[in-house]
């Protein structure tokens, strides 16, 4: 059950809408910020919606809904918190918003000008930034007096020098924000954050690479806790192959399609985005744990895996190139987090960078997972964006009274 004892503090909401998913959080407002209950509405305009929540260790039984649309969703979710944590006690809301283009490098409360400026870069990211307007416009209706502030996935990415943002196509799109932007970001900070707290500092100023590895996966070079090249680029459909997206592909392939299928952009965006990675390889299941059943006695799924985990060993190549070497290879996601398979087929054939697994380690998914004599430091850290989106909320908008 939900633990009401703290619902007369100050607390901050997080909302993280994908283009199905409302995923929420409940936090303390006051430092050092606790997470007091998360949740999620799932399936979103399609058969079968849910929401659940979990408080504390204890899962919330799962209730089916009918959830139409995003602003449905959110009135799903406070017609469960209210009652416990109430919005007039609510300090400020904060969303997650994947794509900040080229003005956004830092969190910033959603003013009408930031919302027009999300509207324009909505073509850049229609999986995504829609439905994230939808629920801040939701919210504004609900309480207009509440701070809203959106944190940007992208900005972490800032720091990327010129040449890793560049783009090869005419440089009259630059003007329209064709470029790389990186994303996961908000993941990234998380991270580098927790790799000083468990290793310290020194440690995470030195050449590390994150392996956010997940439904959606990207990798991520940092150095001096700064990001300096990343593999998601235009887009989060870049980099590897993903649960439901396609990652990078010759763009002779996309010719194909438009010339041969007749393709819109509207069905080539649904086959990229929805349809293809280890959905569309495999042709059973987006979930690396489906996959791994079947490797043995299904050869598009053994495919499936294959491709993602040499995608992901050939990234770290690259990014370790980029730094001149790795000191620190952190797996994290729900890939990262969760597989030791995966972990051991990304780790084998590293060794000329230092990367030596243990097995047993590994198995067992402690902290560290490389050996002792490792030259690179292989962890396992649990990311939380929905801290950095409630800290960073309280920081624009500033701890409130009691």
């Amino acid at each position: 059950m939900i633990d009401d004892s703290s619902s007369a503090e100050r607390h901050v909401l997080t909302l993280n809408a994908g283009s199905s998913s409302l995923k929420f959080a409940v936090f303390s407002a006051t430092q050092p910020i606790r997470k007091l209950l998360s949740g999620a509405v799932s399936r979103i305009g399609l058969p079968g919606a849910t929401l659940a929540i979990t408080a504390g260790s204890t899962p919330e039984a799962v209730h089916p809904l009918d959830i139409p649309d995003h602003a449905r969703a959110l009135e799903a979710m406070f017609e469960h918190l209210e009652p416990h944590y109430p919005l007039a006690r609510a300090a400020a809301a904060g969303h997650r918003v994947v794509h900040g283009g080229p003005r956004f490098d830092g969190a910033r409360l959603t003013t009408p000008d930031v919302l027009a400026e999300l509207r324009r870069l909505s073509p850049l990211d229609v999986d995504h930034l829609p439905a994230e307007i939808a629920i801040v416009e939701a919210m504004s209706r609900r309480a207009p007096a509440l701070p809203q502030v959106a944190c940007f996935d992208t900005a972490f990415h800032r720091t990327m020098p010129r040449v890793a943002r560049l783009i090869a196509v005419p440089r009259r799109y630059q003007a329209d924000g064709v470029q790389r932007y990186g994303f996961h970001g908000l993941s990234c900070t998380f991270l580098i954050e927790e790799l000083g707290r468990v290793a310290g500092d020194e440690a995470a100023r030195r050449r590390v690479v994150l392996a956010h590895l997940g439904s959606g996966a990207s990798l991520t070079a940092v150095l001096d806790g700064r990001s300096v090249d990343t593999t998601m680029g235009f887009t989060p459909n870049s980099g590897i192959a993903m649960g439901t997206r396609s990652g990078d592909l010759d763009p002779g392939v996309l010719v194909y399609l438009l010339r041969n299928e007749g393709m819109s952009a509207g069905a080539l965006d649904d086959l990229l985005n929805r349809r293809s990675g280890l959905y569309g390889l495999s042709e059973t299941s987006p979930d690396m744990r489906d996959l791994l059943a079947r490797e043995q006695e299904d050869a598009r799924a053994a495919d499936a895996v294959a491709l993602f985990c040499h995608q992901a060993k050939k990234a770290i190549g690259a990014l370790a190139a980029t730094l001149g070497g790795v000191d620190t290879l952190v797996f994290s996601g729900g890939i990262g987090e969760r597989s030791a398979t995966v972990r051991a087929r990304v780790a084998r054939g590293l060794e000329h960078l230092g990367v030596h697994l243990d097995d047993a380690r590994n198995e067992a998914g402690a902290p560290i997972l490389s050996t002792d004599a490792s030259r690179c430091t292989v962890r396992v850290l649990r990311t939380d964006e929905e801290s950095i989106i409630a800290r960073e909320t309280l920081r624009v908008v500033g701890e409130p009274p009691a």
